[in-house]
């Protein structure tokens, strides 16, 4: 680690930059990414050493590099594929025609011979005792499954949704459905019905899973009015089936576990299925409009998964793989497929933080996980009440961080708590391409406070308005090049308008992810928040992500939420600070204002200083916890918040109300909410 500076407290700091670890020697020997490194040279005649060469062959050979995948990671090919990427035009890029395969197949092929009796997931819930199933246990129970949907009529094509918590029989069913060739879908419980219809309305399905209710913490929360709402308004649905999860039960609703116990001829055999057959549809937030439906085909989930497992996740057979997420978030479809590397996967169902922070931590101990998953702020809630994990007896290697930008006091605090051998994967992607786009492998230091560099096969940069690259200032994150997991298509958009219209409006043929990003030459970078969330004040773009550093480090500040409101004449705007204050404090006063001012001042600049410092009693997160910037911002500009959001898709929806007082509308808005 490099000598740390001090803050402006005088307690032992980190800069953003610092290098907290660094590739070891035997990295070629000893890692995933290594063994492909050394793969691709000796069987496609290459001399690749170092992330740099093993990128740039990526990017510039797409062909070559994702032919090697296929064949590296053995995947099966049950028809005549005529090209890799027939066709570079985006969007409509073609890839792997001819290709028949099927993600199902390739994530139950187990770790290897063996290990059939070893165990392929493991369940926790804060509602019942544990359940894990071996390889052997999990491939009977899709088998039976599979027929348990053939005879619910589910054919090729259709759409199987679930309303879940995160358990193994979700899982189940997922995989059940795309052995079939049928599509999934899923939603997390604790949507309430509108975010649910507004999601599953769109696609139509055939057939919903439900569970009755579910355990969060102490509290048992009971769904089955919502069940019933949601089913009354989705037509298409022909069978409601239970898969009764604790002790809630949905009245007139079919038994999934006695549905798999009367199979009497399991299907063991998926069904292959062209390279860009649907897959699943995940949703997109919907915080700021209706949700779009995210179609992702078999073939590039199966293959963007194998890369970044393996390759930047560092993840095989062996290991274990504790990410806590729901069923809603594209994470939860990222932890399904650690079975394709032949990982055992936890599947984590109630409150993350229950019965204290702890919780999370000693699963990970007792359940042996190689690979956890931590969010930016679980980190800091973590570093902040204290938590010392040094007593633990944890086999982490490796610790991935996504949703939202680390400070570098989290960098320093995992080193500190897990120890120096463990890499710290911060990464940011998303739902649009299920995946990463900027992030770590074991090539790769690590920087305190940035993210280590681009994905492999990710022609990721910064472009400026006029689409010019730009390095070391704010720019537009861009991909430049065809990803085999980018969308098929937005269901419903025949004609692909609405994709066009999200991806490739402001540089045709090149994809605008929507974040705003910093490339430093090396590579390494920081992604400074939403690109439409952006603050530009008197012609100078600043980033909300180094606020939150700032201010969210200060005692007595719990959350943090900043938006810039333009002057329409082209003046400077105003810049609006929004914090909430921890329990032990009464609330916002002079002296804390004061200190947030000099803070931002002294560390970042008088630019970054608001306008404007507002204590509200919460800030508003959506359900997999990111910060609504750009909802906020509309409300105070005077758009009525039923146009601007779905309370539904809210962590906790009365948290809007202080905005909604705030806003020019607020008569109107008032209205409309109580209505």
């Amino acid at each position: 680690m490099s000598e740390q500076t001090s803050n402006t407290e005088g307690k032992p700091g980190i800069d953003t930059g610092d290098i907290l670890w660094t590739p070891p020697a035997d990295v070629l020997r000893t890692t995933e990414v290594g063994r492909f490194v050394t793969w691709v040279n000796e069987h496609r005649g290459l001399e690749l050493r170092d992330h740099d060469g093993l990128w740039r062959w990526s990017v510039e050979d797409l062909d070559g590099f994702w032919s090697a995948i296929w064949d590296f990671f053995e995947v099966a090919d049950h028809g005549e594929r005529s090209a890799v990427l027939a066709t570079r035009t985006m969007p409509g890029a073609t890839w792997f025609p001819g290709s028949l395969l099927n993600y199902a197949e390739q994530a139950l092929r187990g770790a290897g011979a063996g290990t059939e009796d070893t165990a392929a997931v493991l369940g926790r819930s804060q509602a019942r005792p544990d359940i894990d199933l071996t390889w052997a246990e999990l491939r009977e129970q899709v088998a039976r499954a599979r027929r348990a949907l053939v005879d619910l009529g589910v054919r090729p094509g259709d759409r199987v949704a679930g309303y879940l918590p995160n358990t193994p029989e979700a899982l189940v069913a997922f995989l059940a459905a795309a052995g079939l060739g049928a599509v999934w879908t899923s939603c997390a419980i604790e949507f309430g019905p509108r975010s649910v219809i507004d999601r599953f309305g769109q696609v139509e399905p055939v057939v919903l899973l439900v569970a009755g209710g579910y355990q969060y913490g102490a509290k048992p929360v009971d769904r089955r009015d919502q069940v019933a709402e949601i089913t009354a308004e989705l037509p298409s649905v022909r069978h409601v089936v239970d898969i009764e999860y604790g002790t809630w039960r949905v009245p007139g609703a079919t038994s999934w576990p006695t549905l798999l116990a009367e199979v009497t001829e399991p299907i063991p055999e998926t069904t292959p299925v062209p390279f860009d057959h649907p897959l699943v549809v995940l949703f997109s937030s919907g915080t700021t409009g209706k949700p779009k439906a995210i179609v992702h085909g078999h073939g590039g989930i199966t293959l963007e998964h194998l890369k970044n497992h393996a390759l930047s996740w560092d993840l095989g057979p062996g290991d274990v793989m504790l990410w806590y997420s729901t069923t809603a978030w594209m994470m939860w479809n990222a932890l399904a497929s650690g079975l394709l590397v032949g990982s055992s996967i936890v599947m984590l169902d109630g409150d993350p933080a229950y019965p204290d922070l702890a919780w999370q931590w000693r699963l990970a101990e007792q359940t042996g996980a190689t690979l956890m998953g931590a969010s930016p702020g679980f980190v800091m809630a973590c570093r902040a009440a204290g938590l010392d994990l040094r007593d633990l007896d944890l086999r982490i290697r490796v610790v991935g961080s996504a949703g939202s930008p680390l400070p570098p006091e989290g960098y320093a605090w995992i080193g500190e708590q897990l120890g120096a051998h463990v890499q710290l994967n911060v990464g940011s992607g998303g739902t649009d391409v299920c995946s990463g786009l900027v992030q770590n492998n074991p090539l790769l230091p690590v920087r305190a406070g940035m993210i280590s560099g681009r994905a492999l096969a990710v022609d990721v940069h910064a472009y400026d308005e006029g689409g010019r690259e730009v390095i070391g200032e704010p720019g537009e994150l861009v991909v430049t090049a065809p990803m085999p997991s980018m969308p098929i298509g937005l269901w419903g958009d025949a004609d692909g308008t609405r994709l066009r219209d999200t991806y490739f409006d402001t540089y045709p043929g090149i994809w605008r992810h929507g974040d705003w990003i910093v490339f430093e030459p090396d590579g390494s970078c920081v992604v400074t928040g939403r690109s439409d969330a952006t603050l530009n004040r008197g012609g100078v773009r600043l980033g909300t992500a180094e606020f939150y550093r700032v201010v969210e480090e200060l005692p007595g500040i719990a959350d943090s939420l900043v938006v810039h409101l333009e002057d329409p004449a082209g003046g400077n705007g105003e810049l609006i600070l929004f914090v909430a204050t921890t329990p032990d404090l009464a609330g916002l006063d002079d002296a804390l204002t004061g200190t947030i001012r000099t803070a931002l001042r002294t560390a970042l600049s008088p630019r970054h200083v608001p306008d404007r410092i507002v204590g509200v009693p919460a800030i508003p997160r959506n359900l997999t916890g990111k910060k609504l910037e750009l909802p906020v911002k509309r409300i105070l500009q005077g758009t009525p918040v039923t146009q601007v959001v779905s309370r539904d898709a809210l962590a906790d929806p009365s948290v809007l109300d202080a905005f909604i007082a705030l806003a020019p509308q607020h008569d109107a808005d008032q209205q409309e909410t109580h209505a």
